[in-house]
């Protein structure tokens, strides 16, 4: 235990700090998991997408998770919110020419 004045203050400000950042993950990892159990169950998904986004962007305002990692993971929920919305399409294979190739034109030098 500290026995300097300010550095008994600074564990419980850690203290505190360490619950507060607790939450905030636990409320983001809450909303993460809420949205892949709506994307695989093929509800709406909407309202739990935004939850997730907001979650997401909190934690980064609140330096909980670093700025870059909030645009990974928001760029991730987007395109797997935007994979479950379509119909998954196959594209079909390109059609094989028989034409012959062009033959080159001869360049005379003088």
């Amino acid at each position: 235990m500290p026995i300097i004045k300010s550095a008994k203050k600074r564990v419980k400000v850690a203290k505190k700090a360490s619950i507060r950042n607790s939450k905030t993950k636990r409320s983001l990892k809450t909303a993460i998991k809420q949205l892949h159990k709506d994307l695989t169950s093929g509800k709406d998904s909407k309202k739990s997408h935004s939850s997730a986004q907001s979650a997401v962007a909190k934690a980064a305002k609140k330096n909980v998770i670093h700025k870059n990692k909030a645009a990974r993971i928001q760029k991730q929920l987007a395109a797997s919110a935007k994979a479950a919305s379509k119909p998954v399409v196959k594209k079909a294979a390109p059609k094989k020419t028989t034409a012959k190739p062009k033959a080159k034109a001869k360049t005379t030098k003088k």
